[in-house]
Formats: structure tokens, C-alpha cells, sequence
């Protein structure tokens, strides 16, 4: 007979974690991360300089961009290889990759949370095109971050007729998971937090490869009533960590201790918990990709700038128009911002990570948009790399490939970029430092022929301009009323789009 499931402290068991591990982590921002067990093997490491040379392995970013999640593990002796999606709340791991004291690959979220499951069945890894003709492909670096990364773990093979990108599988030997309850016999189902995640494909990788399981929970109770509700059997769990529900390590966000919303359906009165925007190039912006939309959509919003046209929806009534749905697993609802990313108040259903991204890669996505770091003439875009650090690609490549209609959404300049109005005219009272158009992105996130190739409709939306992709490169479509074309749009473009039929933008972008 099974007995109960072994409780220990988060000590105890991140000392159960060997030299030379493959540490798999589940988590999304701050939702679903075990910080207990993160923080626990830190500070054993820093105590007693053991385990060492663990290979990290995680699918969405984990952190605040300060010291929280994977920032723990940040310390060059105790991680010697990280396979990651989005490195930019982890900028501890990233300043390691870029000293070259870790190896370090980026790969798309997407494609390591389904990873995961490949591994667990002992399958040779993920065929998809997701990543081809960009930085990851492997005639374009291979998705390896810096020079002291040298193993190639995806290749370019040829299957029927057509080319694929193979991300191969390797072993999992820990997982680190988080669940809200816990039966005694280790059965985690999740109710309290505002995801499902990844936890299932980690735990029975790590278990069909002879590995450790360590989930961290609030509680431990004699039996869970609905089965259906488990999402990781006990069978796979070798050790339980109990973490107070109100310990900041058990939060449901890294900026939430618990919000109602994101766990219950529901639907109205959503609208007014999304603060309304000052006028500003945030709010032109949204403005002008949310006429984009088509109604009755199914759309993902990125973080950040695109974040606007949510908040810019709510102000017009516009909501029901079409679903909101998060690469997380939400379905519905609203985006949740800031450090509660991820999660959406009242969705309408909740499904797993992987299964989300395999919706998204068959081209579930009616329409998205994403932001972008440097856009060059060609279409283009990069948004993995800045100025001194690591973004990572995180979900963006999946989305970027896939969705029928995308938007890119930045300002024209950035770096100091301020904007007023007068009337239903646009004034740049200080311009940016830099401009977001450049004559060749460095390395590509978003392959903009491989875009055109494959029929999407694709925009790029900036406070001033508007720019859609043709064969030919970027065609300069639209300029704000009171932005004269020439000096504040296209002199200040070191790649000269094609300009045909330049029409103003809509004047309704620019009232208050």
C-alpha cells in the first residue's frame, strides 16, 4: 500500500537536489512559481556551495526583474546551463549569461512547455517551424545567447517536403512545482491560484527519468473530493512543502496575496477595474491598434504597450466586442497587468499552458499584438535583446507566427518621448532619444518575409505613423494630424519606407 506523502521543509528537500541536476521550474511571473523552494536552494547554496552545475529549465518568466522567483538561482556555480523562454524578470540570470558564466539558450515558451511533455514521454523532442528564419534557427545562431554556449539543441530537418526546426528532447531529473492543496498522498489539484500551468508535464518528466518531485503547497488535507480537480497525481510527488497561504513565497501573484477574480466566471463588472488612461502616445496607440480588431475575435494582448488597447476597450464599451485569452491558460475575462500578468479577472475558462500554445501555434489567434524593441525596414522586428540586458522571446515567437492579423504596438522614439495635443492634432513636445526604426535589426525575433509567405496581415501602430508590411519592406500608410511626414517621421528613419497613399490617422486617436 502507498502511505502518505513526505512532508519536509523547504530545506530538507531542496537537499534532496544533486550535483549535475536538470531542475525543471513551473510558474508564470509570480503565479504558480515555487519562491519557497526557489529561495530554499539558494540559500543552501550559498551555505554550503552544494548543489552545483544544475541545468535550469523553465517555459514563461519567473520574477520581479529584481530578486524574487529565478532570480534565486542567478549564482554562476550553482546553475551551469539555462534553457529559457523569457529571461527579462530574471535579469540576475541574464547578467550571467552576458559575462559568459553560464551557458545560455532562448528558445519560445511555447515550444519548452510542450517540450516538457515530449521529455515525459520519452519522445525526441518538438517538430514546428516556430523559430525558423530567426535568431533560433540554427543557421542564425541556434537560439545560444553568448559565446561560451556551444551544444546545438535544435536542428533543421527535412520532413516530407518541407523544412522543421527540431528542439530535442534531454532529461528532466527535479521538478519544482506549486499547487495550492495537497491530499496525504500527494494528489495536488490547484484550486486557489489563477493558472493550471505546466505543473503536470514537469512532474512526469522528471518521474519517467528517474527524477525528484517537490511541490509546494498551503495545505495538506486527508482527501481531495473531486478528482477531476488533481492536476499532478500523487504518484509522481515525492515531497511536500507547506507554505502558509498568507508567506509572500505563497501569494497567487508576486504582487497579490489572493484576488477572487481570477479563480470565478463571471463576467460584468470587469470593465471598471481597468484604470482609465491620461492622454499620452500609450493611449493614441491603443487607440489605433484596437480599430484593428475584427468583432467577435479571439485575441492576445502582449505586455506592455499593447497592454493600452484593453484599457482603451474598457473606456469605450468595447469589451464584449471580442475574447480576450492569455498564453498562460486563460480564456475570457481581462488581462490581468504588472506583476499579476498572466491571470485574468473572471475568465470564462482556464486550460494548461502547453495546451494554450498548441491552440495558438495551429492558429487559433484571430489577432494579436505585441510590442517591439527595434523594427528595420524589412519588417522585421527584434524584442529579445536591449541595451545591457536579456528579454528573451517568451511567448512572443509562438504569437508572432501564428496569429492571423498582428499588430506591433511602440512609440516612434523612446528614450525621453513626451506628447500632447491641441485639438485633434498630435504635438511632440520633447522628442525621443532614439529611434524605434533602424536599418537592420541585430538579430530577428519576428521574420517578416516568413510573415508575408504565410498570408498574415501585419501593422506596426506608433503615436505618429501607422506602417504595414508588403513584399517590399515596411509602406508608410498613415500620419497623425499636426505630424508633418517628412521632418518628424520620415528624416528622423534611417530605413525610407514606400509611400504611396498617405492618409491621417483617425482623428478620434487624439481626443482626450
Amino acid at each position: 500500500m502507498r502511505g502518505a506523502a513526505k512532508i519536509l521543509s523547504a530545506a530538507e528537500a531542496v537537499a534532496l537536489i544533486p550535483n549535475g541536476a536538470t531542475v525543471a521550474v513551473g510558474g508564470f511571473i509570480g503565479s504558480l512559481h515555487p519562491e519557497k523552494l526557489t529561495a530554499a536552494l539558494e540559500e543552501r547554496f550559498l551555505g554550503t556551495g552544494s548543489p552545483q552545475d544544475l541545468t535550469l529549465v523553465y517555459a514563461a518568466g519567473q520574477g520581479d526583474r529584481e530578486s524574487r522567483g529565478l532570480n534565486h538561482l542567478a549564482h554562476a556555480g550553482l546553475v551551469r546551463r539555462v534553457v529559457g523562454g523569457h529571461w527579462n524578470l530574471a535579469p540576475r540570470l541574464g547578467k550571467l549569461a552576458l559575462e559568459n558564466k553560464i551557458e545560455a539558450y532562448n528558445f519560445p515558451q511555447g515550444v519548452i512547455c510542450t517540450l516538457l511533455r515530449e521529455i515525459a514521454a520519452k519522445r525526441p523532442g518538438v517538430f514546428t517551424r516556430i523559430g525558423m528564419n530567426t535568431f533560433i534557427d540554427p543557421r542564425q545562431g541556434g537560439g545560444k545567447l553568448n559565446e561560451c554556449t556551444r551544444e546545438e539543441l535544435v536542428t533543421r530537418v527535412h520532413l516530407g517536403d518541407e523544412d522543421w526546426l527540431w528542439y530535442h528532447s534531454f532529461p528532466v531529473t527535479v521538478g519544482l512545482i506549486r499547487g495550492t492543496v495537497a491530499d496525504r498522498h500527494g494528489n495536488i489539484a490547484v484550486g486557489e491560484e489563477g493558472l493550471i500551468g505546466e505543473g503536470l508535464p514537469i512532474a512526469q518528466a522528471a518521474r519517467n527519468h528517474g527524477g525528484l518531485v517537490i511541490a509546494q503547497v498551503a495545505e495538506v488535507v486527508d482527501r481531495i473530493a473531486d478528482p477531476k480537480s488533481v492536476r499532478v497525481p500523487g504518484i509522481l510527488v515525492d515531497a511536500l512543502v507547506v507554505v502558509d497561504r498568507n508567506d509572500p513565497a505563497q501569494w497567487q501573484t508576486f504582487s497579490e496575496v489572493h484576488n477572487p477574480a481570477y479563480m470565478t466566471s463571471g463576467g460584468g463588472g470587469t470593465s471598471d477595474r481597468i484604470p482609465r488612461l491620461e492622454f499620452s502616445e500609450r493611449k493614441v496607440i491603443g487607440r489605433r491598434a484596437l480599430r484593428e480588431i475584427p468583432r467577435g475575435a479571439v485575441i492576445n494582448l502582449g505586455i506592455g504597450m499593447p497592454e493600452a488597447i484593453g484599457a482603451v476597450a474598457a473606456e469605450e464599451g468595447k469589451l464584449d466586442r471580442f475574447t480576450f485569452t492569455v498564453e498562460s491558460g486563460p480564456i475570457g475575462g481581462v488581462p490581468a497587468s504588472g506583476l499579476s500578468f498572466g491571470c485574468a479577472s473572471h475568465p470564462e475558462a482556464i486550460i494548461d499552458q502547453p495546451s494554450q500554445f498548441d491552440f495558438y501555434d495551429g492558429g487559433g489567434l484571430d489577432f494579436s499584438a505585441l510590442g517591439a524593441v527595434e523594427i528595420d525596414g524589412a519588417g522585421n522586428v527584434c524584442v529579445h535583446r536591449m541595451a545591457g540586458r536579456l528579454a528573451g522571446v517568451g511567448g512572443f515567437m509562438n504569437i508572432a507566427q501564428t496569429a492571423r492579423k498582428l499588430v506591433f504596438c511602440c512609440s516612434f522614439t523612446a528614450g525621453g518621448l513626451k506628447v500632447g495635443r491641441d485639438g485633434g492634432e498630435l504635438r511632440i513636445l520633447q522628442e525621443g532619444r532614439h529611434c524605434k526604426f533602424v536599418e537592420r535589426v541585430e538579430e530577428i525575433t519576428f521574420d517578416a518575409a516568413g510573415a508575408f509567405e504565410r498570408g498574415q496581415e501585419v501593422l506596426y501602430v506608433t503615436e505618429r505613423a501607422v506602417f504595414r508590411l508588403t513584399p517590399t519592406g515596411l509602406e508608410l500608410i498613415e500620419v497623425a494630424p499636426g505630424i508633418d511626414q517628412e521632418s518628424q517621421v520620415l528624416a528622423l528613419m534611417p530605413c525610407r519606407p514606400v509611400c504611396r497613399k498617405v492618409r491621417p490617422m483617425p482623428a478620434e486617436c487624439f481626443l482626450i
